[in-house]
């Protein structure tokens, strides 16, 4: 079936100007990545999380870019001058700052990152004290008063927020991420690569791994402020897949600046994205009756190949809009415990509340462990259907609103039938349009693919 999407006009969704689908993100020292803006964001949020006569707290934490020097004192300074208390962590993967949140019963919880973006961005992502990320209607509340005079945010002299540094941080995480490996398993005589991409997780992935017993070979655990994500991470897997054959290694992990998304690479160097972890979770906690809703929610980029093989077996799909937010809310509306994206967002709501890439890794080698098989065997759950994805950039009224190319998408559609797939969307962040394609046969991808292309491009032209 054709999916007709435009993120930035879901019906009903609140329009935002500063948030996107994961937070505000932008070049570093340039608005609205710069330091005044990261002021007025504390100052809001932090207005609006004064609720209540009791101490407020936010937790902050970032990932490796030296401009996270930038914004973290910015943030600090806004907070605090909303009458918040500010909790330091220091370098820590997104879903750590999530639990955090939870655990030390903090009002709000600040990410600052980029996530898989070159050191040149910056991000900042909000928590509320469900370990939750905003909705939409939160975010563009904190967008309204950032628009407005904040002067009513400033709290008197003695009701200033203070600001400490939580040194056992890193440890909480650690802690955490080990107890959702099952009880009675140990990663002894496993040899495992890591690459943490010079990133966020680059002190704790490693030592998770190795307090589980395996043998660990870490790479992208040397940050120096500029080469967060640079020719590693799971963006940049080449490097992994090559020493994972070098050193004979059973499996790869590669995570992402902020470590909220993972991908694999076997023992023969090759690569296992996010729809195949989904699909071996899944099997394996439907066997021991762990999966909830007997169902996983992935988004709509995932291969067709993942909805028949979880068919197959008597499990069903939620699909959903790109972002891990939407999987996640998706996933509390379903009573669903597992979810995701192709991309290498896996959220395992038994052990978080967003996508945790250590975690999800160490499902997968439980697996390993449990069954004895190699991760070529293990982690090739279903056969991909051909995907392509054409990003085709316009200026004006989008050609979607014409009524020849949705003729002509309808006529595309019909004739693939079941043995393949259309999706096309709007990008949410750009003058974009995304045409993805899925078929059983390459050549008729190709077909497809060429026709829809081309009539939205000559729309574009005209």
């Amino acid at each position: 079936m054709t999916k007709l999407m435009t993120l930035k006009t879901l019906p009903g969704a609140p329009r935002r100007k500063l948030f996107g689908t994961d937070g505000i993100r932008g070049t570093a020292n340039r608005a609205p990545m710069d330091a005044g803006t990261a002021l007025r964001l504390g100052q809001a949020a932090g207005r609006f999380f004064n609720r209540g006569a009791h101490r407020h707290r936010v937790v902050i934490g970032k990932d490796t870019r030296l401009s996270g020097y930038m914004l973290e004192p910015a943030l600090t300074a806004g907070f605090v001058s909303a009458g918040i208390d500010v909790v330091l962590v220091g370098p820590l993967p997104t879903p750590a700052i999530a639990l955090l949140t939870r655990s030390l019963r903090a009002d709000l919880g600040v990410m600052i990152s980029a996530s898989h973006n070159p050191h040149e961005d910056n991000g900042i992502k909000l928590f509320g004290p469900d370990g939750l990320k905003l909705s939409d209607e939160q975010e563009c509340a904190i967008e309204a008063l950032m628009e407005g005079d904040l002067t009513a945010a400033l709290v008197t002299p003695e009701r200033l927020g203070r600001a400490s540094r939580l040194e056992d941080a890193p440890g909480r995480y650690i802690e955490a991420a080990k107890a959702s490996f099952p009880r009675g398993l140990t990663l002894e005589g496993l040899r495992i690569v890591v690459d943490c991409a010079h990133g966020a997780a680059y002190k704790v992935a490693p030592t998770v791994l190795w307090e589980l017993g395996a043998e660990v070979v870490s790479v992208g655990v040397a940050p120096d402020g500029f080469n967060i994500n640079r020719n590693v991470g799971s963006t940049s897997p080449g490097q992994l897949a090559a020493l994972v054959t070098e050193r004979r290694a059973d499996l790869g992990i590669a995570l992402d600046g902020d470590a909220d998304r993972v991908v694999l690479v076997d023992e023969k160097g090759q690569l296992i994205d996010g729809d195949q972890i989904l699909a071996l979770i899944a099997a394996s906690w439907a066997r021991q009756g762990r999966l909830k809703g007997d169902a996983l929610v992935a988004t709509v980029m995932s291969n067709m190949g993942l909805e028949r093989f979880l068919k197959a077996k008597g499990l069903g799909l939620h699909r959903t809009n790109v972002g891990d937010r939407y999987v996640s809310e998706r996933m509390r509306e379903t009573g669903c415990n597992l979810g995701g994206e192709q991309s290498g967002h896996v959220i395992l709501s038994d052990f978080g509340t967003t996508g945790d890439g250590l975690v999800a890794a160490l499902q997968v080698l439980a697996v390993l462990v449990e069954r004895k098989r190699p991760a070529s065997e293990a982690c090739r759950q279903f056969e991909t259907l051909p995907q392509r994805l054409v990003n085709i950039r316009f200026t004006g009224v989008s050609p979607l609103k014409d009524a020849g190319v949705q003729s002509v998408i309808a006529a595309e559609e019909k004739a693939l039938g079941e043995a393949g797939r259309v999706l096309i969307r709007a990008s949410g962040t750009e003058p974009v349009i995304r045409v993805m394609v899925e078929a059983e046969e390459e050549g008729r991808l190709n077909q497809v693919l060429d026709s829809l292309c081309g009539t939205i491009r000559s729309k574009v032209s005209a």
